[in-house]
């Protein structure tokens, strides 16, 4: 059985109020380690309001409350995690804003060298990516399967794959050694419902 597990990123614009439906049953159809918010371009008190709504959800369905770039804003808020990209700040800036108990995770692209830097600075997992084309965000790197292969034979720190990942094409990144997932669009637009796509990784996963 594969160790993989679910790490599910936030559609870009969604209701609060239906995403937070959503968001339980995605959580109570399978094992999910984080959940990660991530908002561009609003304000800073809504990605706050935002957030106070669903840690909650995602704190009792036993999974991390990850945020995406804002290392003051996650420390804040009292949030599991902090998921930096390279212009997010540094490493440095964003562990001294969590601390020592709570996970900081940086984009690595699809370097090897950036990904090395990140581990030996002590960062808690790095995201390679961009393995398929994604409508999510706009991505500067295509990453291939092997850089997994390689990760996971030279490194213990977890690696995330990111980046058009669905239940189609998942298989391969799970074979090569992905400890997590990255998956949002593959989850919240499949189209048997979100529960269904997780119950669905889950049998790739075993």
């Amino acid at each position: 059985m594969s160790h993989c597990r679910l790490y599910l990123i936030t559609p870009l614009k969604f209701d609060a109020n239906v995403f937070a439906e959503d968001l339980k049953r995605a959580l109570g159809a399978g094992d999910i380690a984080s959940v990660q918010l991530r908002m561009k371009d609003v304000p800073d008190d809504e990605v706050l309001r935002i957030g106070e709504r669903l840690f909650p959800i995602v704190e009792k369905g036993g999974a991390a409350f990850i945020l995406n770039d804002r290392p003051d804003l996650a420390a804040r808020l009292g949030a599991d995690g902090v998921h930096i990209g390279q212009e997010d700040g540094s490493y440095t800036e964003a562990r001294n804003l969590m601390g020592k108990g709570r996970v900081v995770g940086v984009t690595c692209h699809d370097s090897r060298h950036l990904a090395i830097e990140a581990a030996e600075a002590g960062a808690d997992y790095v995201a390679f990516g961009a393995f398929f084309p994604t409508e999510t965000k706009q991505t500067k790197t295509r990453a291939e399967v092997d850089v997994l292969q390689w990760w996971s034979d030279l490194m213990v720190v977890p690696s995330v794959a990111i980046g058009g990942i669905t239940v189609e094409n998942a298989g391969p990144l799970v074979a090569a050694g992905a400890d997590f997932l990255a998956v949002s669009a593959g989850v919240w637009n499949y189209p048997q419902g979100p529960a269904a796509a997780v119950e669905a990784f889950e049998q790739i996963f075993s």
